[in-house]
């Protein structure tokens, strides 16, 4: 198939485009993974894993999340 004939099945939104994709090697830009330790204080630990526990996750989680909503907040700026 053609990158216009492709197009025009995507852009008129009548037809699943999803079988001509080939997903076996899909992947989303910019969310490969490295590990870092970081070491935090008793009392931060602590104040995470409560946070955690409300909120129903991972502290692992929460600490993403708040490092996300940070960068996210200096994009705006």
């Amino acid at each position: 198939m053609k990158a216009h004939e492709f197009d025009e099945k995507f852009d008129s939104g009548i037809e699943d485009i999803t079988d001509y994709l080939d997903l076996t090697s899909k992947r989303r830009p910019d969310n490969d993974q490295k590990r870092v330790n970081v070491d935090f204080p008793l009392w931060m630990v602590e104040a995470l894993d409560q946070e955690a526990k409300r909120l129903g996750v991972t502290r692992q989680s929460v600490i993403k999340f708040w490092i996300s909503e940070h960068f996210q907040d200096d994009r705006k700026n």
